[in-house]
């Protein structure tokens, strides 16, 4: 059986930060596992580009202590920084330079040696999509091509730890999935930090999600979890030839039952009791015609905006 602490590949606590007499990070705390692609999820200036700038030791924080797969950063960064691949939000490109010898020099920055860095160089253009390009001038690509040289140097090392801030910003839609789908397998085989405020990129990419406000975090769980956060249990029916509302209320485990068509119904239920089997075999047996049965749940931004509006009215209650 493998030891679990060797799966955390990233453990930062009580992180704070302030520039002058204000602090802008307030006692973050988080942990990577293997594997994982993590959201870090915030409106624009929320704080997700310091923390990661901290997490990746360009950033010192004025208190609390960062791990990469068991090295203390703060304490060892040499050896830390190794095992970790950073991308921040303007890549660091030198336009001048053709692909192939911008990523052969990041590979060499890294201590790869020059035989070794010939192979590491072939396999990540390959992973990347790069092969096309790697005799281009970096300044003549097109901005996904940038994006995608970006990623390139942070992954050249094989990294333990891949932090990637707002990977997509500016990308065009087939840009944004051709990225995505790139990111989708630096996840399977390492662990993933993206900031981001696109909900879109949460709902494809992230495994799991930390939400970040006012320099804090504010929700952590799965993004399968934070989807199902504050939402009704129960269900939409459409029925072509619906009974009166009180026989659908009379259905045992319903709460209640608005009509919001002449055909359609929204149906509330008790989280514990789901009545969809008895309601599905009364509609059978009376003739009811149903037609669809849709599971209620929250759009991504509405729980976003739930769970950040919460937080603003706690703060506002404290004050």
């Amino acid at each position: 059986m493998s030891n679990p602490i060797s799966e955390i590949t990233l453990s930062a606590r009580h992180l704070a930060r302030s520039f002058g007499s204000k602090q802008v990070i307030h006692d973050v705390s988080l942990e990577l596992k293997r594997g994982e692609v993590l959201g870090l999820l915030g409106h624009n200036g929320a704080g997700k580009t310091t923390t990661l700038q901290m997490l990746t030791g360009c950033l010192l924080p004025d208190n609390g202590e960062i791990e990469i797969c068991g090295i203390s950063l703060l304490r060892q960064p040499v050896s830390a920084k190794a095992h970790i691949g950073y991308l921040p939000e303007t890549p660091p490109l030198y336009r001048e330079l053709s692909v192939n010898d911008y990523l052969l020099f990041a590979a060499r920055l890294r201590g790869i040696k020059p035989a070794a860095a010939v192979e590491a160089l072939a396999q990540t253009v390959q992973r990347c999509g790069l092969e096309a390009v790697g005799k281009k001038i970096i300044g003549t690509l097109s901005k996904g091509y940038q994006q995608r040289v970006g990623i390139a140097q942070a992954i050249i090392h094989r990294p333990a730890v891949i932090v990637l801030d707002e990977p997509t910003v500016g990308l065009d839609p087939s840009q944004i999935r051709d990225i995505r789908a790139l990111i989708r397998e630096l996840g399977n085989s390492g662990s993933v930090i993206i900031s981001t405020h696109l909900l879109g990129e949460v709902e494809s990419l992230c495994d799991r999600v930390e939400i970040m406000q006012a320099g804090k975090l504010i929700y952590g769980d799965t993004s399968a979890r934070m989807q199902q956060y504050g939402s009704a249990s129960g269900f939409i029916i459409s029925l072509r030839n619906p009974p009166p509302l009180s026989e659908l209320e009379s259905i045992e485990g319903v709460s209640s039952v608005e009509q919001i068509s002449a055909m359609q119904f929204r149906v509330l239920h008790a989280p514990e009791v789901n009545p969809s089997g008895a309601l599905l075999a009364l509609a059978a047996q009376q003739g009811w015609q149903l037609e669809q049965l849709t599971p209620l749940q929250a759009t991504l931004e509405e729980v976003f905006a739930k769970i950040t509006d919460a937080e603003k009215n706690i703060e506002g209650i404290s004050k």
